[in-house]
């Protein structure tokens, strides 16, 4: 599983984080889904009065999932050949 972590600035200046944000294939049935919550979860910290500088969205994907599309969508492949 690869993660990606973006960063953006709010309005008052400050830089705020999100990190462990799964990558999924363009074809993958959790594709849309992943990228809805993603949106929602940064108009949520764009809310926020006082946002903190890092956040994880992995944590926030376990709140608002059901737990086996959880598992499904943080799933780790086993890479071959150690590649």
């Amino acid at each position: 599983m690869l993660w990606k972590s973006l960063e953006f600035t709010v309005k008052e200046g400050q830089k705020v984080k999100v990190i462990e944000i799964p990558v999924l294939e363009d074809d993958s049935t959790y594709h849309f889904l992943v990228r809805v919550k993603l949106e929602t979860f940064v108009r949520v910290i764009l809310s926020e009065s006082d946002p903190k500088q890092i956040y994880s969205f992995k944590e926030y994907l376990r709140t608002v999932l059901k737990w086996p599309v959880y598992c499904d969508v943080v799933k780790t492949d086993i890479l071959k050949n150690n590649a």
